[in-house]
């Protein structure tokens, strides 16, 4: 979509404040914001302001919609500036040690019908390639929280292999390790 000056002030105005959430030794900090409209009239909030904050330590995401595109911006600065405050807050009690590298944004699949009648395929709609830094599970459960997904693969610091921490329906983290 086209952004008007106003909107891109407003947006601007919105997201500079985490400038003085995140930690000012977290330099190599980049805001994207995405603006979009969803073209169902069947969607009330159809206004859609995604951002990425890519610090450091976590990548920080979050996606919200509205009816007008000004309180999507809003209501996604504030998602953001609590999601900054979690990771600040982590960062001063654990120090600058506890959070290796940028981490990969973790890539569902999605599964969607391929219009040939009534046969029902999953198809790969996406894939993703990322680097995988050594961390600990509970370095990857925070990055997995602040992403806000469900599962998120790592390469355990402790012993090189590939793992996976997820969210469990209690709410509490699982871990699967690989064997052999």
């Amino acid at each position: 979509m086209s952004v008007t000056d106003a909107l891109f002030d407003h947006a601007e105005q919105k997201l500079d404040r985490l400038a003085r959430i995140l930690p000012p030794w977290d330099e190599a900090t980049t805001v994207e914001l995405e603006l979009s409209v969803e073209r169902n009239p069947k969607i009330a909030n159809a206004q859609i302001a995604e951002v990425t904050v890519r610090t450091k330590g976590p990548v920080l995401r979050v996606r919200e919609s509205a009816e007008d595109m000004y309180a999507a911006i809003d209501q996604a600065a504030r998602k953001l500036e609590r999601q900054a405050r979690r990771y600040r807050d982590r960062r001063k009690a654990h120090g600058p040690r506890g959070m290796p590298g940028e981490p990969p944004p973790a890539a569902p699949l999605d599964a969607s019908q391929d219009g040939a009648g009534d046969d029902v395929s999953p198809r790969l709609v996406k894939s993703k390639t990322f680097e995988m830094k050594p961390m600990s599970p509970e370095d990857a459960a925070l990055h997995m929280d602040l992403l806000h997904h469900d599962f998120y693969v790592f390469r355990n610091d402790a012993d090189g292999q590939v793992n996976v921490v997820y969210r469990r329906r209690d709410g509490d983290f699982g871990l699967i390790v690989p064997e052999g």
